[in-house]
C-alpha cells in the first residue's frame, strides 16, 4: 500500500510540474497536433514572482550605460524584475548570437538587426509577438502602420522595431576646415566625396573617411540602388543586379583611396576598430568622415558634440532614390524564453515610456512612438545632434525611395562572401572583376540554398 501511494503521489507531482512547466507566463493549451499552444496572459510583473530578464543588445559605452539606466528604472518600478544584461560593441554581436542560439541559450530580449531578422525567424528562433500586441500587453497605437510591419517575417511579429534609422555620412567640421574643404550638402555626389576624402589627406594628413566600406552590404545596397538595381532577386535565391561592373566600381572606388592613403586599409582599420566608437578617428580628430546611420552624432555627442550629419552622395550619373528609411533596430523575444510576458511587458515600456526615453535621448535612432517623439521635441532636452537628427530624417524624405524587405536567410554568409570578395582586392590578390565574379557565384549559391 505504502509503495502505491508513493507512485500515485509521484504521478501527482509529476502532472504538477508538467502543468507549471507549460505555463510560461501564459495559459497553456493543446492543439490538435497535441503540441503545447500558449496564451499569454496580461498580467503585471509588479506583483509577481521574482523574475530574472536575460537582455543583450550591441553599441557603443554611451549606450551601455543608457540601457543599464532604463534597466535600474524599470527595477526600481518592479522590484520584483532583475536584469541581466550582456552588451557588447557590434563587431562579434551576431556571431556570439548565433552560438547562443544553437545551444538554446539566447537571451530572453535580444537587439535585433534588420540585416538578419529573416534568418532568426526563419529558424524559429524568435517569439511571435502579436499575440502579445492584440492582447493589449504591447500598445503599437503610437507607431506607424508600414514602420510596425518591417518587423512581421512570414505573417508573424518576429521583433519589435524601435527606431527609424537612415544611411548617412558622419562628419567632423573642423577637420574639413583644417583641409579647407566645405561641408558637404545634400546635393553632393560620389565625385564630391572622392575629392574631399583626397584633399582632407592632401592638406593634413589625416584620412578623408575612416570606415570598412565592406562591413556588410548596406552601402552597397544604396549604391546598388543608386544604379537602378536591387540587392537581392524578388525570391531572395540571386542577387537582384545583372551588370558586375556595379560591384567592380563600387570596389575600385575604395581601393584607390587606400592606395593614396585617405582611407586605412583593411588591417589598418582592424586596429582602429579596437578603440571603439567613441574613440574613432572621426570623433577625436584624426578623420573626417565615416559612413554610418542617423543617430551617429547623437551616439558620440558625449564625447564630441561638433560631429555633423549628411545624407550620404548622390549618383553623378543617375537621379535613382538609392536611399531609404530603415527601422533603426529591433527588440525580439527568443522562442526559448521562460520569461516571455514579463519581456512583452519591458519592450511595451521601453517604447513608450516618456521616463525611459528622457534618459535614452534617441541614441538609437529617432524613436517609433509619436507621442514620445513629440515629447522629446516640447521638453526642451534635445541636444544639437539629436535635434538635428529628427530635422534630418523629415529633410531626407524626399530623397528615400522604397524600403526594401528584410534581408534573406543567409545574409550573414552573402556579408562574409562579400567583404571577402572586396578584399581580395584591397589586398592585390585578385582583380575587381574576377572578385566580382566571385562574389556572385558565392552569393547565388547561398541564397539558393537559405531561401
Amino acid at each position: 500500500m505504502k509503495k502505491i501511494l508513493a507512485l500515485m503521489l509521484c504521478g501527482a507531482m509529476a502532472l504538477s510540474i508538467a502543468g507549471c512547466a507549460s505555463g510560461e507566463g501564459g495559459q497553456g493549451s493543446n492543439n490538435a497536433d497535441g503540441k503545447d499552444v500558449q496564451t499569454p496572459s496580461s498580467g503585471n510583473t509588479a506583483d509577481g514572482d521574482n523574475v530574472v530578464i536575460k537582455m543583450t543588445w550591441w553599441g557603443g559605452q554611451t549606450r551601455h550605460d543608457q540601457t543599464q539606466a532604463v534597466c535600474d528604472l524599470y527595477t526600481s518600478k518592479h522590484p520584483n524584475v532583475t536584469f541581466e544584461v550582456s552588451p557588447s560593441g557590434w563587431d562579434g554581436y551576431f556571431d556570439k548570437l548565433s552560438t547562443q542560439t544553437a545551444s538554446g541559450s539566447m537571451p530572453d530580449i535580444v537587439q535585433m538587426d534588420y540585416l538578419y531578422l529573416t534568418t532568426y525567424a526563419k529558424n524559429n528562433s524568435l517569439t511571435d509577438l502579436q499575440p502579445y500586441i492584440d492582447n493589449g500587453t504591447i500598445d503599437v497605437s503610437n507607431i506607424d502602420a508600414n514602420l510596425l510591419q518591417t518587423g512581421s517575417v512570414n505573417g508573424k511579429m518576429a521583433a519589435l522595431v524601435l527606431s527609424t534609422s537612415l544611411l548617412n555620412v558622419g562628419y567632423n567640421p573642423e577637420v574639413l576646415a583644417e583641409a579647407g574643404v566645405k561641408e558637404p550638402t545634400s546635393e553632393w555626389t560620389w565625385s564630391d566625396f572622392v575629392k574631399m576624402c583626397e584633399t582632407v589627406h592632401e592638406k593634413t594628413g589625416k584620412y578623408g573617411v575612416s570606415m570598412d566600406s565592406v562591413a556588410d552590404t548596406n552601402i552597397f545596397n544604396y549604391w546598388v540602388r543608386q544604379h537602378g538595381g536591387r540587392l537581392f532577386s524578388d525570391d531572395n535565391k540571386s542577387l537582384g543586379y545583372d551588370d558586375d561592373k556595379i560591384f567592380v566600381d563600387f570596389v575600385n572606388m575604395w581601393n584607390d583611396l587606400m592606395g593614396k592613403d585617405a582611407m586605412p586599409d583593411p588591417d589598418e582599420y582592424a586596429q582602429i576598430s579596437t578603440l571603439g566608437q567613441e574613440a574613432g578617428p572621426v570623433v577625436t580628430g584624426g578623420a573626417a568622415a565615416i559612413f554610418e546611420w542617423n543617430n551617429y552624432a547623437s551616439k558620440v555627442s558625449s564625447v564630441n558634440d561638433k560631429i555633423k550629419m549628411i545624407t550620404p552622395p548622390l549618383s553623378d550619373s543617375s537621379d535613382t532614390k538609392g536611399l531609404w528609411m530603415k527601422p533603426g533596430m529591433f527588440f525580439a523575444v527568443a522562442e526559448t524564453s521562460k520569461v516571455k510576458q514579463e519581456a512583452a511587458e519591458f519592450i511595451n515600456w521601453f517604447i513608450n515610456s516618456e521616463e525611459a526615453n528622457d534618459i535614452m535621448r534617441a541614441e538609437r535612432g529617432t524613436p517609433v512612438s509619436a507621442v514620445v517623439r513629440q515629447h522629446l521635441i516640447d521638453s526642451g532636452s534635445l541636444g544639437a545632434q539629436q535635434a538635428a537628427m529628427f530635422e534630418g530624417i523629415a529633410a531626407a524624405s524626399k530623397l528615400c525611395g522604397e524600403t526594401p524587405k528584410p534581408d534573406p536567410a543567409g545574409i550573414s554568409e552573402v556579408n562574409e562572401a562579400f567583404k571577402k570578395a572586396a578584399n581580395s582586392v584591397y589586398y592585390g590578390q585578385a582583380s575587381a572583376k574576377e572578385a566580382a565574379e566571385k562574389f556572385r557565384k558565392e552569393a547565388d549559391a547561398i541564397l539558393a540554398r537559405n531561401n
